[in-house]
This record gives C-alpha cells, sequence and structure tokens, in this order.
C-alpha cells in the first residue's frame, strides 16, 4: 500500500513539475517531457505491468488537463511505460545508458503517435518541418534530462517503495 501512495505522489509532483517548471527550462518552444521519463523510469524498474499503470495515470492526469480527445495521451503513456518494462530484466541498478536509450525510443514513439493523431487526421502534412523542430530537439533534451532525472527516481524506488518480485510481473498472478 505504501508503494502504490509514493507511486501516485510521484505521479501527481512529475505532472505539476511538467506543467510548471518545465515551461521555464523551455529553449525554442522546446520542453523536456519529465513524464515521459517517469514512465519509462518506472517500467524499467518495476517492470512491464508498473509502466502501463503508471503510463496510464500519467497519460489520464494530461487528458484531463490538456488533452483535446480524451485517452489519447493515456494511451500513448501507457504504451511506452510498457514497452519499457520488456527491458526489466536486463536493468542494471546503476547503468543509466539503457534509460537514456529507451527515453529516446519512447519520446520518438509519442511525437510520432502525437503527430499522426492530432495533426496527421487534421490533413496538415508537414511531418518533414514537425521532425526537424520538434521531435529532434525534443528527443535531445529529454535524453539530456533523463540523465539526472533517473537518479532521483531510482532513489525514490529504492528507498520510498517495496521491491517487486519477478514473478509479480506475470498477468496470471493474483497479489
Amino acid at each position: 500500500m505504501k508503494s502504490k501512495i509514493v507511486l501516485f505522489l510521484t505521479i501527481v509532483f512529475t505532472f505539476l513539475l511538467q506543467c510548471t517548471v518545465m515551461d521555464f527550462i523551455s529553449i525554442g518552444s522546446i520542453t523536456p517531457n519529465l513524464i515521459l521519463i517517469l514512465c519509462v523510469s518506472m517500467g524499467l524498474m518495476r517492470g512491464r505491468k508498473s509502466g502501463l499503470w503508471v503510463g496510464f495515470f500519467s497519460g489520464l492526469l494530461v487528458d484531463m488537463f490538456y488533452g483535446s480527445v480524451f485517452g489519447v495521451y493515456a494511451l500513448i503513456y501507457m504504451y511506452v511505460g510498457f514497452i519499457s518494462g520488456y527491458a526489466h530484466s536486463i536493468y542494471y541498478d546503476n547503468d543509466v545508458k539503457i534509460p537514456m536509450i529507451l527515453a529516446a525510443g519512447g519520446d520518438l514513439l509519442y511525437n510520432l503517435a502525437v503527430y499522426g493523431l492530432q495533426f496527421l487526421l487534421r490533413g496538415r502534412l508537414g511531418l518533414e518541418t514537425y521532425i526537424y523542430r520538434i521531435i529532434i530537439p525534443e528527443v535531445f533534451y529529454t535524453v539530456f534530462l533523463t540523465f539526472f532525472v533517473y537518479r532521483a527516481f531510482y532513489y525514490i524506488n529504492h528507498h520510498f517503495m517495496s521491491v517487486t518480485k519477478k514473478e509479480s510481473e506475470s498477468i496470471w498472478v493474483l497479489k
């Protein structure tokens, strides 16, 4: 129960940081995606199931406050957290390379999904412009921030939450 409360507070705190502080450190209207870093980190440290739920609830908060179509961001973040949970078995505690690679891939997936669902369906076809002006700078900025923020999420996971077992990763095992 303590782990779920800490995880919920981490999601809310990360969402508040994304909405407030990240706007102040934006460069050329490009902000790093702190919520995506949380989804990747929790999926990597705690497994597919936890990454899925963190992504869903984080995306649900984004949908409630900023989404034009309800459920789009919840679906995107849910997939990012779930996919990053597949690397849980090759996860090493102090290695920051895997979270950086997963954050880059997750941010690329996130931005392409946002482009496809928000712009392409409206008839805006400037994919090259979107890639060069938004996707690539945001991926680099998010990966750079992952180097620092991942350590904070690692600390929260190992000091305030209980460690998950490998068998709890299965969807067939009830808790």
